[in-house]
C-alpha cells in the first residue's frame, strides 16, 4: 500500500513468537511526532503510546532535540530532530522559553485580534520555518524505524509526514475549534458562540497577516510532491484517521457533522505518574485548590506572584505548580508547590481548579469533575476559557487585569456552587467510563493492522 504522495511502504521482516499477547508477525511500529518542545502535546502522547506499548508493539517519539532523554525515560524509543540550526556560542543553560515569555507576555495583554500580528503569526512562522528545516531530518527518521502508521499532534501539518510511506493519523490535542465551522468561532479568538460581531474581522485580519505565509506553506508542500491545506489552515485532515481531545459535555454543535474518520476522545489521562499525597504536603479542612499555568504560564513570575498572594488570603489549602523559575516565588500559609508536580496523581484530591486553559489540562479537569477558573494567555487558551463560561463548567477571567476579590470571590463561588458539584461528578464518571487513551490506542492499533481508513 502506497500513502497519496508517499514511497513504498517499508516492511520489516516478520518473526515468529510471541510478545505480550501480540503475535511478533503483527508487531507493528507506530511513530508519534507531537508538537516539537511542546509538552501538552507530548503528554498526550505518551499516555496513549503506553497503552500501545502495553499491547506489544513497538513505540518511537520524533522529539525536538530539547527534549533528549526525556521519552527514553519513560521507555520509550526516540529519534531527534531539530526546527533551527544549532546556534553559535549558544548558552547551554539558557531556557528559550524563559525569554520567549519575558519578551512576548505584553503581548498576551492584547485581545486576541491584536495578538495576531505580535502572537500568533510568529508562532506559525517559526512553525512552518520549522517544518522546512527538518525535513530532511524526518525523512531520514522514517527510512530508519521503517514506521507502520504515525501519530502526529502537531497544529502544523508537515508534509514529511504525508510522505512517511505509511497511513498516518491526525491528532488535535488543542480546542477543536481548529477543525473549522462557519457556525463557530474562528478559532484562536476566544470569541463567544453567541456573538458573531466580531467573526468577520477577526477572520479577515487572520487571512491578512497570514497570507503571504499559508502561499509559502503550500508552496514548499508542492515542492515535495504533498498537495495544499484549506483556506487559510496550516494542516489537513488524514484519509486514514483523525482524533480530537475534548469532553462531549462542552463540544461544540456543528452545521456540517465530521466525516467519519474523525474521533473524539473525551480526556487522555496518563498513567504511571508519582504518587502525591495532598493531605499530608498541606494538611487541614480547607478545600484544595490546584494551580497551573502550564509550562510557559508559569514562567510569568509577576503574575503567578499574584495568584499566589490572592491565594494566600483565602482559608482554602493550594497546591502551586511553579516551573523552573520557583526560587523567584514566595508560598504564603496553607501551599505547597514545587518545580514539576505530578498533576494526574494531584487533581483527584482537588475541588477546584486554576488554569490557563490548555486544552490538556481543560479536559484533566473535565475528567476529575472539577470546576475550573480560566486565565488564557495565549493560541487556543482564549477558546478553551471562553467555552468553560459559556457552557457554566467554570469562569474566565481577564488574565491581568483582574482584582483580587474577583479571582477569591470566583473561586468562593464555584466551590459553594452544590448543583455544579454535582454536575460535574457526573461527567467525570461518564469520561472515566471511556478512557480516551485506551480508546485512542484501539483506534491506532486497528489502523495499523488492515491500514484501512478507521471510521465510526
Amino acid at each position: 500500500m502506497q500513502a497519496p504522495g508517499g514511497r513504498d511502504r517499508f516492511r520489516a521482516p516478520t518473526v515468529r513468537g510471541q510478545l505480550r499477547g501480540v503475535a511478533l508477525t503483527d508487531r507493528k511500529t507506530i511513530a508519534f511526532f507531537p508538537e516539537p518542545g511542546a509538552w501538552g502535546p507530548t503528554n498526550n502522547c505518551v499516555a496513549i503510546a503506553n497503552v500501545v506499548k502495553e499491547r506489544g508493539h513497538r513505540i518511537v517519539f520524533v522529539v525536538d532535540e530539547s527534549f533528549k532523554g526525556v521519552l527514553e525515560a519513560k521507555g520509550f524509543e526516540e529519534r531527534l530532530m531539530r526546527m533551527t540550526p544549532p546556534e553559535e556560542n549558544a548558552d547551554p543553560d539558557a531556557d528559550p522559553w524563559a525569554e520567549f515569555i519575558r519578551v512576548t507576555a505584553p503581548e498576551f495583554r492584547k485581545p486576541t485580534i491584536e495578538q495576531i500580528e505580535t502572537v500568533t503569526k510568529p508562532i506559525w512562522e517559526t512553525l512552518v520555518a520549522g517544518e522546512q528545516y527538518s525535513h530532511e531530518t524526518v525523512m531520514g527518521i522514517w527510512d530508519d524505524i521503517h514506521p507502520d502508521v504515525v501519530v502526529t499532534d502537531n497544529v502544523t501539518g508537515y508534509p514529511a509526514i504525508e510522505l512517511a510511506g505509511c497511513p498516518w493519523v491526525r491528532f488535535v490535542s488543542a480546542n477543536p475549534l481548529e477543525i473549522r465551522d462557519e457556525l463557530l468561532p474562528p478559532v484562536l479568538s476566544g470569541l463567544p458562540v453567541a456573538d458573531r460581531s466580531q467573526w468577520d474581522n477577526f477572520r479577515a485580519e487572520y487571512h491578512r497577516q497570514h497570507a503571504a505565509l499559508l502561499t509559502e506553506h503550500n508552496d514548499f508542500r508542492a515542492s515535495v510532491g504533498v498537495t495544499p491545506c484549506p483556506l487559510d489552515e496550516f494542516n489537513t485532515h488524514s484519509p486514514w484517521l483523525n482524533l480530537y481531545l475534548f469532553p462531549e459535555a462542552a463540544d461544540y454543535t456543528r452545521k456540517e457533522p465530521l466525516g467519519p474518520t474523525w474521533h473524539r476522545l473525551q480526556s487522555t489521562v496518563r498513567t504511571g505518574e508519582a504518587p502525591f499525597d495532598v493531605a499530608s504536603q498541606v494538611p487541614g479542612e480547607g478545600k484544595v485548590v490546584y494551580l497551573s499555568l502550564g509550562s510557559l504560564g508559569c514562567m510569568d513570575v509577576g503574575l503567578m506572584q499574584r495568584l499566589i498572594d490572592a491565594m494566600a488570603t483565602t482559608e482554602h489549602r493550594t497546591i502551586v505548580s511553579m516551573g523552573p523559575l520557583k526560587d523567584q516565588m514566595t508560598l504564603g500559609p496553607n501551599m505547597y508547590g514545587d518545580e514539576f508536580l505530578p498533576q494526574p496523581s494531584i487533581l483527584p484530591q482537588c475541588d477546584l481548579l486554576i488554569t490557563h486553559g490548555g486544552n490538556n489540562t481543560t479536559c484533566e479537569g473535565f475528567h476529575f469533575g472539577l470546576p475550573m477558573i480560566g486565565l488564557p494567555l495565549f493560541w487556543d487558551q482564549y477558546d478553551n476559557a471562553q467555552r468553560l463560561d459559556e457552557t457554566g463548567f467554570g469562569v474566565r477571567l481577564p488574565t491581568y487585569d483582574w482584582e483580587p476579590a474577583q479571582l477569591t470571590g470566583a473561586v468562593d463561588r464555584l466551590l459553594a456552587d452544590e448543583s455544579l458539584a454535582a454536575r460535574m461528578k457526573d461527567i467525570s464518571a461518564t469520561v472515566q467510563a471511556d478512557p480516551g487513551h485506551v480508546r485512542g490506542a484501539e483506534l491506532i492499533e486497528r489502523l495499523a493492522a488492515s491500514g484501512e481508513p478507521v471510521t465510526r
